[in-house]
């Protein structure tokens, strides 16, 4: 049986005794968060940059599968996430929660209610009660954690994959990165380093401080919708960009793509499952391509010999951007109150913190 806990939420924290049973005995696996509190810079991902395919001379974006093979299997499974694999993905993003006793499990609703039929919160139930429940879709798949992708990942032969975790917002900030961090150096990674194959995405300045503080060795994506919001990302050097699909296209995504660039930053997009906005994707040099269809993605590319015309977004498309510019006025001043902490906040203390820790070197 599942236990309940009606004050439980973002803002509460898991007592650390019971946060984990991973804490007791357990063997890192050299995940950063043990070394000195780095004045460096966040890593590039560089193994996230475009690629070739089939040997073209032309590198391609990355085939990053949405919540796994979701067009196919019932999404953020072990089934969906192998069947990603097998279609020839190079990536997976799948997103993050924890359980009421703090285990880290891939979801991405808050909820239980559209994927599993049950009302309950993810963050007021126990994972013995979260691993007996069944996917409303069939073939009725279990919930699975991190920890069980990451073993998938870490078998030989799989060295290639890498993953894009999306931190929700639902659980206290502080102990969704530290239980991340306990979850990383517990699994053996086998010949490929966590810190090679795992990018944390974030929405919010907030984690960027949690970031350096549990997986400073880490690369981080911001996750985002407004290239307004992003460009505030552009200040803190390696930081990698997921940008919303109908935010991009247009003369405002032109320009950001553009700057992007220039700040030699991987560029992400999220979610494109129409095959034309796949084609935008590729003549428009994203580096990955984030869909819920990765082996039609993949055929594209496989495919390409850069011939196609000119792909451009249908009519219907055009009003699906001017809806997210819409929505993006209208939610952008509740998210800023909601997450009231600042890019430039992170700066100014991580300077601080390096400029005293130069001091301390001299001395």
């Amino acid at each position: 049986m599942h236990q309940r806990n009606p004050q439980s939420g973002a803002d509460t924290p898991l007592l650390r005794a019971n946060a984990s049973s991973t804490d007791q005995a357990r063997v890192a696996y050299g995940t950063g968060s043990q070394r000195q509190e780095t004045r460096h810079h966040f890593p590039l991902p560089s193994w996230t940059w475009t690629k070739p395919y089939n040997n073209k001379s032309q590198s391609l974006p990355q085939t990053i599968a949405h919540r796994g093979y979701k067009a196919k299997h019932p999404e953020n499974t072990m089934k969906a996430f192998k069947g990603a694999v097998e279609v020839g993905t190079h990536a997976i993003e799948t997103d993050i929660h924890l359980s009421r006793d703090g285990v880290v499990v891939l979801s991405h609703d808050g909820d239980l209610k559209r994927c599993f039929g049950q009302k309950e919160k993810i963050v007021d139930c126990d994972w013995d009660y979260l691993s007996g429940l069944r996917t409303i879709q069939e073939p009725h798949e279990p919930m699975p954690r991190l920890v069980d992708l990451l073993q998938y990942i870490a078998q030989p032969g799989l060295e290639h994959i890498w993953l894009l975790l999306d931190i929700k917002m639902d659980n206290n900030s502080d102990d969704v990165m530290r239980l991340i961090e306990e979850t990383l150096a517990s699994v053996n990674p086998g010949q490929r380093p966590w810190e090679e194959r795992v990018l944390m995405g974030i929405w919010f300045p907030k984690f960027l401080p949690l970031c350096k503080k549990y997986v400073p060795s880490f690369p981080v994506v911001y996750i985002g919708f407004s290239t307004t919001m992003a460009r505030e990302y552009l200040k803190v050097p390696n930081v990698a960009f997921n940008m919303l699909i109908w935010n991009l296209l247009g003369p405002v995504g032109a320009r950001f793509m553009r700057d992007v660039r220039k700040a030699k930053r991987p560029l992400y997009v999220w979610t494109v499952n129409e095959p034309n906005l796949m084609v935008w994707c590729v003549q428009h040099a994203v580096d990955g391509v984030i869909t819920d269809d990765p082996k039609t993605f993949k055929e594209i590319c496989d495919d390409w010999d850069g011939k196609k015309k000119t792909a451009r977004p249908t009519i219907k498309q055009w009003l699906r951007v001017v809806w997210v510019w819409i929505m993006i006025a209208i939610f952008s001043i509740p998210f800023r109150r909601r997450f009231p902490e600042t890019v430039e906040q992170f700066i100014k203390e991580h300077d601080l913190r390096a400029k005293a820790s130069l001091t301390i070197d001299q001395l």
